[in-house]
């Protein structure tokens, strides 16, 4: 650490000391984005993220960050957990988790996400729970294939935006929240789902493969013990074979 020498008054009274850490940003990790206006970086941009966050034992808290966070944070080598909840994040750029391999937990609810990049998860081999509720997304990227828990409630998720097979090569996921959403159809879900949540969508309509198998009514959906489709234009009543394969009734309207 540097000390600047203080400086003395006539009658030799300090008038001011000023002391300056020497910081060694590459010991942390440095936030990248620039400011939208003229190319300057923010005090927020420029500051290393375990000065601006807090980086304890493989995780790193950036909750509600003043000044504002408006990108991904450049995350420390052997980073597990990241906690970005409550800034102002606008996009996911395809390079923001390309050299953190060990994630396993990404939490980015409550900012403003509007768009995610085409491979932005593809390098995370190890990632199990993506949390991206609260923010204001239409369409989904592809998800890595281990997730086990996905989570996008309140966002403004289109069927156009979700591909029909968005998630059906994750054989790990157990908890899907799709709920207060803008979507018209249920997307295909895998067969490893616990628990699925689709309330407050546009569903007007489901079929007899939705969640079981029509062709045959020995098929027993053993996994699935939740699903809400409750505040949807759709009358559960009305399709009573559709659910014929699960351990319980979908939480919904049925009269």
């Amino acid at each position: 650490m540097d000390i600047q020498s203080s400086s003395l008054d006539a009658d030799g009274l300090i008038l001011h000391s000023v002391q300056k850490a020497t910081v060694h940003a590459s010991d942390y990790g440095v936030l990248q984005d620039t400011d939208t206006d003229g190319g300057v970086p923010s005090k927020a941009e420029v500051l290393p993220t375990c000065l601006l966050c807090v980086c304890l034992s493989g995780s790193v808290y950036c909750e509600d960050v003043s000044p504002d966070m408006s990108a991904v944070p450049t995350l420390p080598k052997e980073t597990a957990y990241l906690y970005a909840r409550f800034n102002k994040i606008t996009k996911i750029h395809r390079e923001d988790f390309a050299d953190t391999a060990t994630l396993r937990r990404i939490d980015l609810s409550g900012n403003l996400i509007s768009e995610i990049e085409d491979g932005s998860f593809s390098k995370l081999p190890n990632l199990e729970e993506l949390k991206l509720a609260e923010n204001r997304l239409t369409k989904l990227p592809m998800l890595p294939s281990k997730l086990v828990t996905f989570n996008a409630n309140f966002n403004r998720l289109k069927t156009q935006g979700v591909k029909a097979n968005a998630f059906k090569k994750l054989t790990r996921l157990a908890y899907l929240y799709l709920g207060d959403n803008e979507l018209t159809a249920v997307p295909h879900l895998p067969e490893s789902l616990y628990v699925v949540h689709l309330h407050n969508n546009n569903i007007s309509t489901i079929t007899d493969e939705t969640f079981c198998k029509g062709n045959t009514s020995h098929y027993i959906r053993t996994n699935m013990y939740e699903v809400r489709l409750d505040g949807n234009p759709l009358k559960l009543s009305e399709h009573p074979n559709s659910f014929i394969c699960l351990q319980s009734l979908p939480i919904g309207w049925y009269k």
